[in-house]
């Protein structure tokens, strides 16, 4: 699934491309994603102007001259900008067209989602919790906001209502970075380990984003190419291999229904 750098580099990659541009047509191939896209989307988004991109969470938003269009990339979801005379794909489910270019949201599994908005709000986004790149996300944040919790480290940084966008990959490599073993509870976790926790969740998804996010297997960056980042990974989708700390073995185990890659001696 795209994380949160994947789709911080997607959004960079629409930012230089769509910037100022006329939307001229919109076409909807297969409405059916996550939530059925609204024929009503094709007047609402003709003719308007996309004056800037920003995200929330790993909700891509086109601001538009008015209203927002928030798209959402879901676990197999990607947008290429290409040629308006360029051949269609299997799974290219949503189309805007400009005067000689179009983006095309391509998904396999349709966990998509596309929506119109007439203001910034959505229940999808408005009880999200910070941004984890902000300053909102302060040394003592996670600390606070752990002492009543119970559920297991990892959980809680992948938890979207207290941070956001620390998806599975980067939540075993910024735990790796800090040596907190992932079963450990939240609520067990110092004040101290998570000041460094902070820095390294920081550090390793702004080395992700310059990297162009990271491609295991459905996700390419606009333009078509993939990420880098898989290059950098220190535990994820390695097990049984030697850690390049310790030499030890990194183990994998499943924590609520998802894969967690650690390694045993740097992670007591």
């Amino acid at each position: 699934m795209p994380e949160l750098p994947e789709v911080e580099t997607t959004k960079n990659g629409l930012v230089k491309l769509l910037t100022n541009k006329l939307i001229t047509r919109v076409e909807i191939r297969n409405p059916n994603l996550r939530w059925r896209i609204d024929d009503s989307i094709k007047s609402d988004l003709n003719n308007r102007t996309i004056q800037s991109f920003s995200r929330r969470g790993k909700y891509i938003l086109f601001n538009l001259d008015k209203g927002h269009l928030m798209i959402h990339l879901g676990m197999s979801g990607k947008i290429n900008v290409v040629d308006i005379n360029e051949s269609l794909k299997k799974h290219d489910h949503f189309l805007i067209f400009f005067d000689n270019i179009v983006m095309r949201f391509n998904d396999p599994r349709r966990f998509g989602s596309i929506f119109f908005l007439d203001r910034l709000s959505h229940e999808l986004i408005d009880h999200l919790g910070v941004e984890p790149l902000e300053c909102s996300f302060h040394k003592n944040y996670l600390f606070e906001n752990s002492r009543n919790k119970s559920q297991n480290v990892k959980a809680f940084i992948m938890d979207s209502k207290v941070v956001v966008g620390v998806g599975n990959i980067y939540a075993c490599e910024s735990l790796f970075k800090t040596g907190i073993n992932p079963k450990t509870k939240a609520n067990k976790v110092s004040k101290k380990r998570y000041i460094y926790l902070t820095e390294n969740i920081k550090k390793v998804l702004t080395k992700a984003i310059k990297a162009g996010g990271t491609t295991l297997q459905d996700f390419a960056k606009v333009d078509g190419k993939p990420g880098y980042f898989s290059q950098e990974l220190s535990v994820y989708g390695r097990e049984n291999e030697n850690c390049y700390t310790c030499n030890g073995k990194i183990k994998r185990i499943v924590q609520n229904q998802r894969s967690t890659f650690y390694c045993p001696k740097c992670q007591k």
